[in-house]
This record gives C-alpha cells, structure tokens and sequence, in this order.
C-alpha cells in the first residue's frame, strides 16, 4: 500500500489539475520537480497568470487613461469582475463581497465597523495559538478605544471558547477566530461558534486566511457579521496578493454602521459628480477606500476563475483523500500528528511534531536533499499540505519517504 508504485497508480487513477500550474524545481533528490507541499504558506503559480496579466499591463501601453473604460478588462470596474467568483468561493452574496487590500488592513477597517466596546461588554476573544498579526491587530484595538489589551484580549483553547462564551458572553464585544488554525491545521466550527457568539450579544469576524479555496464555506448562511481572507495561500494569486471581504446582507446599507471612507467608496453611478460628501452604495463595496490596483487583481481574477471552474466540492473531495492517505503514510513514522484526525475537523493540511529537534533542520534538508517542501515552525512543528489543485499521491509519498531518511538523524 505504501510503494513508490502504489503512489504512482493512485495519481492515474485520481489526477488533478497539476498542469495549470507552474511547479518549481527540485533542488535535490531524484526527480526534476519539487514536492510542493507549502501552499497553505504560499500557492503556487497558475499558468495563465502572466498572460492574462500582460494583457492588462499592454492595454496600459496602448491605451494609457483610456484603459479606464476602453480596455478590455476596464479597470473602472475592474473589481467588480472579481466579485461573483469569490462570493461562490466563499458562499456569499455578491453584494456582500469584495476584493480589496490585505488581510491584516481588512480586519482593522471592519474591526471599525464591528469592534464597539461598551460598558463592560468590552472584551475580544481570539484564539491562544491566533496568528501573530490577528493578536497585534486585535491589542491595538484594544490600545485605540483606551483600553488594556491585556485585560481586553482574551486568548482561549478553541475547544473552550463555547463554554466561555455561555459563561462570561455579557463581557464579548467581538469573536474574532481563524477558520483553520495556522500551527494546527484544525478546522473551526464556524456555523456553531458564531451561533454562541451572537446568543450571547456579540458580534462575530473570521479570519479566513487558512480557510478560503481551503474547505467549503457558507458565510451567508452561517450569518458572522464579517470575514477576512488571503488570496496568496490556498488561492495561488501570488506573495502579497489583494484579500477579500465579506460583510453580512443584514449590515449592508445600515447608516447606524461605522466606517472609514475614500475615493471608491461612493456609488460607482455618481463617482464622478465629484461631490464632497459620500453616497456608500448598499454592499461591500461601501468598505472600500482607494480605487483598486489593477496589476494586483489580475492574479487573483485569474484563480478565482480556476476555483470557479472547478469547485470546492471536487476540490474539498480530492483533499480529502490526499490528506487521508499522506495521514496513513505518517502513521508509520516516529512523529505525532497535531492536527484532528476526524477529517472534517481539518482541511488540507498536516501539522507535524517531530520531537527534539529543529524544525527548520527538518525543513531544510527535505529541501535541499530530496525536494520537498514543507514549512515549519520553530520548535518542532512541521506543515504539510496536500493542496488538491495541484499535489499528488506521489508528492505526499515522497515526503514520508524522505523524512524516513532523516527524521531520526535530525531529532
């Protein structure tokens, strides 16, 4: 079951969609490609992203401002061509989506709308193993209304969050957790949390950096007020690429909802009146601020339309099955799987505990000797992810035929 040949005959028998994607080279070991299991750090390059990106940059030669409106992808209206594939990403309404920014910056404009510490409801809850940006940008809310962050940003266990918020709920002005935990791999239930949140007087973000073109998502039904993601992990848009915004139906148009303001802000229609004072038009839209950079749309327009075509449900489907059989691979190695083994606790990726040991070592010669990558986190943890787009059964063979090599050696 666990051959070189049986990895071979499971890819034939279960592709996918590999040759949309620029893989890059191995650096060591015996074979021409890598085994790129980094995507949930970094996706990897569709094939029609230069050329579609070169159309953009030769309309801008051609036409210069007249690209505005006379390019073929006008770029007055550029976002709005991103919008309806990441809403179906997502499970959203297009009126409740945009493209926009990077996360980090998304999450403090909305944290403006729906981070509004009252009274004694002035607490934050994140959780204890949050990214270090999502805790630095929840404490200097916290620092921007006056308050103490170490009293106001309260760092719980995901499995503890529930019974929290039933107990000491009367306190949360904002729930705001990572859809798939980064270090762990472990999928939140987001329906149920944001139930508990909202039952208990609080509002209710996502960060979804690990999650969007990760696992299905269903943002509408489900009902938080707000979500945030990435587009250079799980959607391949490339290093920095513009994130997303999602803004529940139920907010939209509400004037009593807070917001900072700009130049694209205002109702596309009325754009050009140049009138002094705003007319937010009833969407996401309204959260934007500064006219959208074109050459950085692209790239994400590009995946989106991948995603659309395919799906998450095949996409959720293969990953399923890769991330299950690189799961019986592992068992048969001396590390521990930190992720939850029920599979629809996690999504595509594997976090490894190797023991003693660095797991930047680890990382390293996986690279340089046999051409996998991986990505770790200091002191012992490393990260796998068998992306469905483009990885393969052989991909997930390779790496636990390497760390067989040299596992014991670095530990």
């Amino acid at each position: 079951m666990f051959t070189e040949a049986d990895a071979l005959e499971r890819d034939a028998a279960d592709p996918g969609h590999r040759d949309l994607f620029h893989v890059p080279p191995a650096e060591g070991g015996r074979y021409a490609e890598a085994a790129y299991l980094a995507g949930n750090s970094l996706g990897l390059q569709p094939r029609a992203t230069r050329g579609d990106l070169l159309d953009d940059l030769d309309a801008w030669a051609r036409l210069g401002v007249e690209g505005h409106l006379d390019a073929a992808r006008p770029w007055l209206p550029y976002h709005e061509f991103l919008t309806g594939t990441a809403a179906r990403l997502v499970g959203a309404l297009p009126a409740e989506t945009v493209v926009m920014n990077s996360l980090t910056v998304n999450l403090h404009l909305l944290m403006v709308s729906f981070y509004r510490p009252v009274g004694t409801r002035t607490k934050i809850v994140i959780e204890d193993t949050a990214f270090p940006s999502d805790s630095y940008a929840v404490r200097s809310q916290a620092r921007f209304h006056d308050l103490d962050p170490d009293a106001t940003v309260v760092r719980l266990d995901p499995a503890d969050v529930l019974s929290y918020l039933a107990r000491e709920g009367h306190e949360v002005a904002l729930v705001l957790l990572g859809g798939v935990n980064y270090l762990t791999g472990e999928l939140m239930d987001i329906p149920a949390i944001t139930r508990a949140g909202h039952e208990a007087g609080a509002l209710v973000g996502w960060d979804l950096a690990h999650a969007a073109g990760n696992v299905p998502l269903e943002l509408h039904e489900w009902g938080p007020d707000f979500a945030a993601w990435c587009s250079y992990k799980y959607l391949n848009a490339g290093p920095g690429a513009l994130g997303g915004v999602f803004v529940h139906e139920r907010h939209l148009g509400d004037p009593a909802v807070p917001r900072f303001e700009g130049w694209w802000s205002t109702e596309p229609a009325t754009r050009f009146e140049m009138a002094p004072v705003s007319r937010p038009p009833a969407t996401a839209d309204a959260w934007q601020i500064s006219n959208p950079p074109i050459y950085a749309m692209g790239p994400v327009r590009t995946s989106l339309e991948i995603f659309d075509r395919v799906g998450m449900a095949e996409l959720r489907a293969r990953s399923r099955r890769l991330t299950g059989y690189l799961e019986s691979l592992l068992d048969e190695l001396p590390v521990t799987l930190v992720t939850p083994r029920d599979p629809d606790r996690r999504g595509s990726q594997l976090s490894l505990r190797i023991g003693p040991g660095s797991a930047h070592e680890l990382a390293k010669r996986l690279r340089h000797e046999f051409g996998v990558i991986t990505d770790a986190r200091e002191p012992d943890i490393v990260r796998a992810a068998p992306v469905p787009l483009y990885c393969t059964y052989h991909d997930c063979w390779r790496l636990a035929d390497a760390l067989a090599h040299v596992i014991e050696e670095v530990r």
